[in-house]
């Protein structure tokens, strides 16, 4: 009896799955920690040399959730946190002002308040909580009048707002979070090409219009959620081949201190872009292209600054070496995959990273082998 009394407690209130780390979790209780403390301790500070009350109100917690658990969800930005807020307080103060019923005021608060919001793009939330605080807040509330919009609404916003910005982009989280517009590796027009596979950014949009309903996410996350499950779907459903089978094994590679001329002579002697860089146990550290070298290199020698054409010239014709070393030019980190990995993981490093070649490497990170985008082709179409 009780086990069948559990399950249908578990379909009506199903345990939802969570995919975030216990590290990430950790991070945004210190960040509601962080954010609610210097908002609380400043707020103290301010209302013991001010005229000011009170130091912080309750709905800030909920901002606090949004701000540092959930930092790139469009309903945590600052223009949601402070549009949002005095929105609500506004509303809360002129309802508490004009309807004597505290139980009608509070529920025509929060409704104004919410129609507001989404039609000023602003909406947030704890706002709600804001307009109710206005009407049921009681005589300390009441007295404060429309300077409740001022203090506490709009001081503890802007201290909270301040903490996030602080804490969020010192622990890797980008807040305020901008829509970056996806070019492609050669900076032109062209998408990069994750996006140019599956459906369009603008079959989304038709979707999402369709949908008619507010969605706790950004449009350039959703975006990207959904290309990167189609190619986690393509890796699934794609042949496991690994990366060591189609590798090119008798590997050119270069010495972080050998100087850019020798590297230029061996890509050309051997018809190669990529030279994977290693120290004197052969870990990688680094990969030079010929991209680096025409784009990164000093061709110069006492000469005037030359434009791209003209060092496209001095190295195809071989008159002109460029100076310097490959350690001054070179990338590092470089991606890698293993002997083991399988040929869609590769797949998923070309497409997100624009890349054309990857070392393969042990589990030291020594050089075995590397992979570029033809090799893949080749194997695919084998595959196929």
């Amino acid at each position: 009896m009780t086990s069948t009394r559990l399950s249908r407690a578990a379909r009506f209130m199903p345990w939802p799955a969570s995919p975030v780390s216990p590290k990430e979790r950790l991070r945004s209780a210190v960040g509601a920690l962080f954010g609610l403390l210097i908002t609380g301790l400043l707020g103290a500070l301010l209302t013991a040399t001010f005229p000011l009350s009170p130091a912080l109100v309750a709905p800030m917690g909920a901002s606090a959730v949004l701000l540092f658990a959930v930092p790139s969800s469009p309903l945590a930005q600052p223009w949601s946190l402070i549009g949002g807020n005095l929105v609500a307080a506004f509303v809360g103060v002129t309802v508490a002002k004009l309807v004597p019923d505290p139980v009608f005021a509070a529920a025509l608060a929060g409704a104004v308040a919410i129609g507001l919001m989404m039609s000023l793009r602003c909406l947030h939330p704890p706002s709600g909580a804001i307009a109710l605080t206005a009407v049921l807040g009681g005589p300390a509330i009441h007295d404060l009048g429309y300077g409740f919009l001022l203090w506490p609404v709009l001081g503890n916003s802007l201290l909270l707002l301040a903490a996030a910005l602080l804490f969020n982009n010192l622990t890797g989280r980008r807040y305020p979070h901008v829509a970056v517009p996806a070019l492609g590796a050669h900076q032109t027009k062209d998408p990069p090409p994750v996006a140019r596979i599956g459906f369009a950014a603008e079959d989304l949009d038709a979707v999402l219009k369709d949908y008619d309903r507010v969605l706790d996410i950004q449009r350039d996350e959703l975006v990207t959620i959904l290309k990167r499950t189609e190619l986690r779907s393509f890796q699934r459903r794609s042949g496991q081949t690994p990366c060591g089978q189609i590798m090119s094994r008798d590997v050119i590679a270069i010495a972080p201190d050998a100087s850019l001329s020798e590297a230029h002579a061996l890509l050309r002697a051997h018809h190669i872009k990529a030279l994977p860089v290693t120290d004197d146990h052969a870990h990688v550290i680094g990969i030079l292209t010929q991209t680096d070298i025409l784009d990164r290199a000093d061709w110069t020698r006492g000469r005037p600054t030359i434009g791209l054409r003209r060092r496209y010239q001095l190295a195809v014709s071989g008159s002109t070496a460029p100076n310097g070393t490959v350690k001054d030019i070179m990338t590092s980190p470089v991606r890698s995959v293993s002997p083991e990995s399988s040929l869609s993981e590769a797949i998923l490093l070309f497409a997100e990273g624009g890349l054309h070649h990857l070392p393969v490497t042990d589990a030291e990170n020594r050089l075995v082998g590397i992979l570029s985008q033809s090799d893949v082709l080749v194997a695919m179409l084998a595959e196929g």
